[in-house]
């Protein structure tokens, strides 16, 4: 059951997509405690959800705050990320009530989850006008299904998308792009998109291209599709601040750019210097700013990612310019104590994105003029929106590619997002983990992090390990950061007949993972889920954090740890353990429920079968398009002899008629034990 319940005059966020009336009684379980809500949380109680925070997959033990923000350190003392994803459930065991709470507010939303007192769950929106939604239902599975069936079907991307996608900043030429695609196709290393960042627009201005790097991009990119690549461009927030450019003349001209107070637009620097930022807001503005990526789907284009969409500000001028002068005048004192040595840093440090610039610029939202500040959340989600609407026009029928870094909720049926800025570590590893299912639960199933690390130097270890967890994420990609290590997989010379035999896995099991994300779509599920949610009355299963049921028949345990050599895993019940090294060459071992070692070497992956379940593999192929998928190789575990069955979803991958009884099969194989 949802209720809904209404406080003041909110300002619209079209996150939910049907109509319910406003319940008059009062909310269930919930305490009022000021401007806030109040839940006294058992010992046992979990709680689910919030998308896109730092540490586990219960949230209990600390503070957050809904509130957009560039933060590229994803550290356990982080309170915001790049999302906003107000939906949590608390998962009582043992007769404790479950129920789900989505906040429908478009500015800040602050959490303490057991931080300020160990069993006492409160949260607050920094103004009292908001929707909330509360849910109650047969456990936490039952609750996360209803609640994606009030916020609207999950974007769909095309099939080539949950390929192999090779990125990295650095990319400055078509010598480069073609030079990667040369480096996977000569080492036998499957690859369906490259990612270009910003080096291939003019002086980094959004929907232009810089014609001596790239001369003929239109040429490129028919080349790279010859070869089964798809080229994935960068669109950022700010629109370079040159009277000369088109896009940001005619957003000039059509007073599209938002506006301080005074009525004059405001600015910004980021990559191209001082930017202007389009109202997405306002519908026109969407239409608007989506039309210009025809710019590029007239090249031959057929994917974006949308970044910088928080907004991230690196600073404002006046920000900058009272900044400087401060600066000279600590300068000038010479001899600087630690005082005004911590002053001096503290000055650059809170440059960029300041607090205080997001209360600066204005947003018109049906014809009121609203300050930023208090629609933050709503901003990079928006911008999903816009091009999400208008590719659809620009190429009717025809799925286009489209992840974004800032999302809210409601923006997951435009595009999918992938997990910000991390870094090379393996306690971003563990977050990857830890976050797939929580944003999922959200309505983000097109979504995966940055695999091997964005920031800092990886290592052939990390690489390997994170590719055993990241070939089961719907997005796929290899990114890493300008002036760190090169981190293409063909570089790791050692390494690279396990990783060429873990990518082939991941090639030989897609018609598995797009159909089971096709069935989360289509029917509210879930891609990626706790154990918790299949095992709602196993203790322990409430306890696992690192193992994750995928789809209807898997769970996949990956090694996180450096240097580990296996894992501990823990089965609710018998399963089949694969300890997969290649598609042909690999283990199978029937385990009982309970406590496991496994041994797992770097390049082996362990998945394991459910009982009755049947996972079907094709042979591999250079790119998703050349995969052959009229014969299957089966693996199965019948626990009682019958025979194991698969209902499959299977479309041409390209178009939006997802609807047709034709694309479902039932795949059925005699049993082996």
């Amino acid at each position: 059951m949802i209720q809904r319940f209404s406080f003041g005059q909110m300002i619209p966020t079209e996150s939910v997509v049907c109509s319910l009336p406003v319940s008059e009684s009062p909310v269930p379980y919930l305490i009022q405690d000021g401007t806030g809500w109040r839940y006294e949380m058992a010992e046992d109680d979990i709680v689910y959800g919030l998308g896109e925070m730092v540490r586990g997959i219960n949230k209990r033990g600390w503070h957050y705050c809904a509130n957009n923000s560039d933060e590229p350190h994803h550290t356990e003392d982080k309170r915001s990320l790049y999302g906003a994803h107000n939906f949590f459930v608390v998962s009582g065991f043992g007769g404790r009530p479950s129920f789900g709470v989505f906040i429908d507010f478009a500015g800040q939303v602050e959490y303490d989850i057991g931080y300020t007192e160990h069993d006492v769950f409160t949260f607050r929106t920094a103004e009292p006008d908001y929707d909330l939604y509360l849910i109650t239902g047969d456990g936490a599975a039952d609750i996360c299904h209803q609640f994606r069936g009030i916020i609207g079907r999950s974007y769909i991307p095309p099939k080539w998308a949950v390929g192999l996608s090779q990125s990295r900043w650095g990319y400055k030429s078509e010598e480069d792009i073609r030079a990667v695609a040369k480096g996977y196709r000569d080492n036998d290393l499957p690859l369906d998109m490259i990612c270009m960042d910003i080096d291939y627009m003019a002086d980094f201005a959004d929907f232009t291209v810089n014609t001596k790097a790239f001369p003929d991009l239109a040429g490129l990119s028919g080349d790279m599709k010859q070869q089964g690549i798809h080229l994935i461009p960068i669109i950022d927030a700010g629109i370079r601040a040159d009277e000369q450019d088109e896009t940001c003349q005619e957003g000039l001209e059509k007073g599209y750019f938002c506006k301080k107070e005074d009525g004059t637009p405001f600015v910004a620097a980021v990559w191209p210097g001082e930017a202007y930022f389009a109202d997405f807001l306002r519908p026109e503005v969407r239409d608007w700013f989506g039309k210009r990526y025809k710019v590029l789907t007239d090249l031959g284009i057929d994917g974006f990612w949308n970044d910088m969409n928080e907004p991230s500000l690196f600073y404002t001028p006046d920000r900058l310019r009272s900044a400087v002068e401060r600066a000279a005048e600590l300068g000038a004192k010479g001899n600087l104590d630690m005082y005004d040595f911590f002053a001096l840093q503290q000055i650059f440090s809170s440059l960029s994105s300041n607090e205080d610039d997001y209360k600066t610029f204005y947003h018109q939202i049906n014809g009121q003029t609203v300050r930023h500040d208090r629609v933050h959340n709503l901003y990079g989600g928006s911008m999903t929106r816009a091009a999400g609407e208008t590719l659809q026009t620009l190429r009717p029928g025809t799925r286009t590619l489209l992840y974004s870094r800032s999302s809210y909720i409601g923006s997951h049926r435009y595009g999918g997002i992938w997990l910000g800025d991390n870094d090379s570590s393996w306690a971003q590893l563990r977050e990857n983990i830890h976050q797939m299912p929580s944003v999922q639960l959200c309505g983000y199933l097109y979504t995966g992090a940055d695999l091997g690390g964005f920031g800092a130097d990886t290592t052939p270890d990390l690489v390997l390990r994170w590719l055993e967890f990241g070939i089961f994420t719907p997005l796929m990609r290899n990114h890493s950061a300008m002036g760190t290590r090169d981190q293409e997989y063909y570089r790791f010379d050692k390494q690279l007949p396990a990783i060429r035999n873990i990518l082939n896995l991941r090639m030989a099991l897609i018609p598995y993972l797009y159909s089971e994300f096709m069935k989360a779509v289509l029917e509210d599920g879930f891609y990626f889920r706790p154990l918790a949610f299949d095992y709602p009355d196993d203790a322990m299963a409430r306890q696992v954090e690192d193992q994750l049921l995928l789809g209807e028949g898997l769970m996949v345990a990956p090694v996180c740890t450096q240097n580990a050599a296996g894992r501990y895993v823990y089965l609710p019940e018998s399963m089949k353990m694969l300890r997969m090294r290649s598609v042909d060459d690999f283990d199978e071992e029937i385990l009982p429920a309970g406590h496991h070692y496994l041994p797992c070497a770097l390049g082996e992956v362990l998945i394991f079968l459910r009982p009755g379940h049947l996972l079907p593999l094709v042979r591999p192929a250079r790119c998703v398009a050349e995969l052959d998928e009229s014969h299957f190789n089966f693996l199965s575990y019948s626990a009682d002899g019958n025979p194991c069955t698969y209902r499959m979803y299977h479309d041409d991958g390209l178009t939006t008629d997802y609807l047709r009884p034709e694309h479902w099969q039932t795949l059925t194989e005699a049993a082996k034990v």
